[in-house]
């Protein structure tokens, strides 16, 4: 590695990240009087993805200085350049977001579930974006990833919507709910 380059590997990061988070759900359910073995398993496979996302989207971290941004990296003009690949990855990574927002946090709008979804990813490509102009990180942000992203966002809102109409999923589903129906 060259002088004028530095990693932030992930795991130094991301493993006592989880940890905590751990720490932290086990915390609120129990202030809450709503700790359960199985509401402590949602929040902290909730965590996790969290950390997974995180690590997925910003680390390890590659700095450098004294070199020219690498403004090839920032694609702000939608459905041109497309890695398919990458879209379904982005697709994939988001998933369990509405499910997660609803057992959790009681977030049942299918419009405020994309919103949420559209400000994660938003927040991750304007991250990515200022990381690669101020210490050159070798990542890309891209108006596509907003799109698969948010896509992947409504299409895990579909799926768990679906799977909600099984009766023995919408009881499990009633019974992990730490934030109660309206």
């Amino acid at each position: 590695m060259r002088s004028d380059q530095f990693v932030v590997p992930g795991p130094p990061i991301l493993l006592p990240l989880g940890l905590v988070l751990m720490v932290v759900s086990w915390v609120v359910l129990r202030r809450r009087g709503q700790l359960t073995p199985m509401r402590l398993g949602v929040a902290w496979l909730a965590g996790w993805y969290a950390v997974a996302v995180l690590g997925a989207t910003l680390l390890p971290l590659h700095l450098s200085w004294g070199a020219d941004p690498q403004f090839f990296r920032i694609n702000p003009i939608p459905l041109t350049q497309i890695r398919p690949r990458d879209s379904v990855l982005n697709i994939v990574m988001t998933l369990p977001f509405a499910a997660i927002l609803h057992v959790l946090f009681g977030v049942r709008d299918k419009m405020r579930v994309i919103r949420l979804g559209l400000l994660l990813s938003a927040g991750i490509e304007i991250t990515q974006c200022v990381l690669i102009l101020i210490v050159h990180d070798n990542r890309w942000a891209e108006a596509n990833d907003i799109i698969a992203n948010v896509l992947g966002v409504y299409l895990g809102y579909l799926a768990f919507h679906r799977l909600l109409r099984v009766d023995a999923i919408r009881r499990l589903v009633s019974d992990l709910e730490t934030v109660p129906a309206p």
